[in-house]
Formats: C-alpha cells, sequence, structure tokens
C-alpha cells in the first residue's frame, strides 16, 4: 500500500514542479496554488511512505519519478526537446527506480 502512496507522492511532484513552469512563464495566479498544493500533497503522502519504505530508497524513487514527469510534461505542453539522448537517460532512471522497487521488496 505504502508503494501505491509513494507513486501518489510522485505524481503530485510533478504538479508542484507544473506550478512552478507556470510561475516562470508569468501565470503567477494559477502558478502558486497549483505549486503549494502539488508539493503538500507530495510532502504529506512521501512522509507516509516513508513509515515502511526505508528514506533513501523512498526519496530515490520520488525524485525519480518528478524528474522524468516533470520531463515529459515539459516535452507534451512546453515544446522542449525530444532529443533521443534525453529519452535514453529517462529511461535510465526509470530502470533504476525500478530496480530500486525490485531490491527493496
Amino acid at each position: 500500500m505504502n508503494w501505491f502512496v509513494l507513486i501518489v507522492a510522485g505524481l503530485f511532484e510533478v504538479v508542484g514542479v507544473t506550478g512552478m513552469q507556470r510561475i516562470a512563464k508569468g501565470e503567477k495566479k494559477s502558478g502558486f496554488p497549483i505549486l503549494i498544493v502539488g508539493f503538500l500533497i507530495s510532502f504529506t503522502l512521501l512522509s507516509i511512505a516513508m513509515e515502511t519504505i526505508p528514506l533513501g530508497v523512498a526519496y530515490a524513487v520520488w525524485t525519480g519519478m518528478g524528474t522524468v514527469g516533470s520531463a515529459i510534461v515539459g516535452m507534451i505542453f512546453y515544446n522542449e526537446s525530444t532529443d533521443r539522448l534525453r529519452l535514453m537517460f529517462m529511461g535510465m532512471v526509470i530502470v533504476a527506480v525500478v530496480g530500486l522497487r525490485l531490491v527493496s521488496a
């Protein structure tokens, strides 16, 4: 159950980062609430997940999800690069996160 909570926490981290992007684009009225709510939910769920998942593993999975998720949002909604090397390194992050999950079962 806490792995599911950790995954949802990672998704809300992407929401918070999306709020940061909106603020950077000048959309402060919508960006700040998205940032605050996204990170508030994300940190709350991360702390719940860490009750049973080791700190290092939980944090690595959470940040990995945030990194890859934010890059995907950037590619889809903000016209960021979809270079093959970028995609390859994102794949490496995903493999590392899955590997951590497998050895922490």
